[in-house]
């Protein structure tokens, strides 16, 4: 609807990210209308993170949030055997292709990085990028 008015740009697209580790959180990008100013839009972005939130609060640690329920007796947060032998089943015949000698290495990046670049240019070869919804935040 907006995106049809005379001269208008077209709106950018709403976007939910989700934030894991180290930093937990959501963002919710979408368009709203400027108040008083026609049919103008604007891409406004809601945030949550735990850390932002809960200052004065210690946030446990993944492994220390499931070490305190794993003696508490809790296992809500393991998964089942039936999982595990799943997981196995799909993950060792890609670690015995990469074992093998036909196989390239997987691509190594840095830590706290968006990945390889490898990822991008893949992308940007159909004219695509990623959409980075969880940086640069308060």
């Amino acid at each position: 609807m907006f995106g049809e008015v005379a001269g208008a740009p077209e709106p950018e697209s709403n976007v939910l990210a989700i934030c894991l580790q180290i930093d937990e959180g959501v963002h919710l990008r979408f368009q709203v209308k400027v108040p008083d100013r026609g049919m103008e839009m604007k891409s406004t972005d809601m945030q949550f993170h735990y850390d932002s939130a809960f200052r004065d609060q210690a946030i446990p640690e993944a492994y220390e949030r499931l070490l305190q329920d794993a003696l508490n007796g809790d296992a809500s947060l393991f998964i089942r055997s039936d999982q595990i032998a799943e997981s196995w089943r799909i993950a060792d015949p890609l670690n015995t292709y990469w074992e093998s000698d036909t196989s390239e290495s997987p691509i190594e990046y840095p830590v706290g990085s968006g990945g390889p670049e490898e990822a991008s240019d893949l992308l940007a070869a159909d004219g695509n990028a990623w959409l980075r919804g969880c940086e640069n935040h308060d």
